[in-house]
């Protein structure tokens, strides 16, 4: 392959991320099967990108309003950039784990696209706790958090697709199911190479104080997978969504907690 080539197909492949977990326009590119698998690389930096302009918009907003409106609006931004993407994947989740009781059950409630009672509570408790994490945290640390926090919490994804397989692997209603195209196909250099980047723009961006969010995302990534392993054998696409929203909370409150 052409150093040509190889540059415009890793463009093409950022893209690729961005459009598939933001709502930023770019340029449309073209469908390959395995386009999302190839694109997970970027997760991870496509997390620094939302995160910055979170960040900055804060910046902009701290110094005019009181810091619960600037929570709040930059909240409201990274829910319309993110079109509620890991908001929906954790309410799902919520649903499929509270009311199904076999692996059958969970994953037929995890098709419904309709909230239920416990998505609906999961979804207004995180939308609460971030907004009161984020009004909390120091005020000269709440745009370094923001940026290490979208970094880690996309982070998430990669070793939960590097270990587990699809939940429904076996079911032709899943062959075009997002989580079943990258469930257990994430490369052995995308998962080094992104932890790598990961943690260390978190490093560099707290310091010392990154250790906790570090630990606490690996923590969760942890537990969640064991979780979605001991009850559906595998991970779905919301899965990937709720553990994502669980690690940003974490690393909030890591940061309210330790800072």
């Amino acid at each position: 392959m052409s150093v040509a080539v190889y540059v415009r197909r890793t463009w093409s492949e950022f893209l690729s991320a961005i459009q598939f977990l933001t709502r930023i326009p770019v340029p449309s590119q073209p469908y390959e099967a395995d386009s999302l698998l190839r694109s997970v690389k970027f997760f991870p930096l496509v997390g620094v990108i939302v995160g910055g302009c979170a960040a900055l918009l804060h910046l902009l907003l701290a110094p005019h309003l009181p810091r619960l409106i600037t929570a709040f609006l930059v909240l409201l931004y990274l829910v319309l950039v993110t079109g509620c993407l890991h908001e929906d994947g954790l309410a799902d989740t919520a649903d499929g784990f509270g009311g199904g009781t076999n692996r059958e059950q969970i994953l037929l409630i995890l098709r419904d696209s309709r909230i239920g009672s416990y998505g609906g509570v999961a979804l207004t408790l995180s939308l609460l706790g971030r907004l009161l994490l984020l009004s909390s945290l120091p005020i000269t640390q709440v745009a370094h958090y923001l940026i290490a926090t979208h970094v880690l919490c996309r982070w998430t994804t990669l070793p939960l697709s590097y270990f587990l397989p699809s939940a429904r692997a076996q079911s032709a209603q899943e062959v075009d199911g997002q989580g079943a195209r990258i469930a257990r196909l994430t490369s052995t250099g995308t998962l080094i190479g992104g932890t790598l980047f990961s943690f260390a723009v978190a490093s560099f961006l707290l310091g010392s104080h990154a250790i906790a969010p570090i630990l606490s995302a690996v923590l969760l990534t942890l537990l969640t997978g064991l979780y979605y392993k001991k009850r559906i054998d595998g991970v779905t696409g919301d899965c990937f969504g709720a553990t994502n929203q669980l690690a940003e909370i974490s690393a909030y409150l890591c940061g309210v907690w330790t800072v």
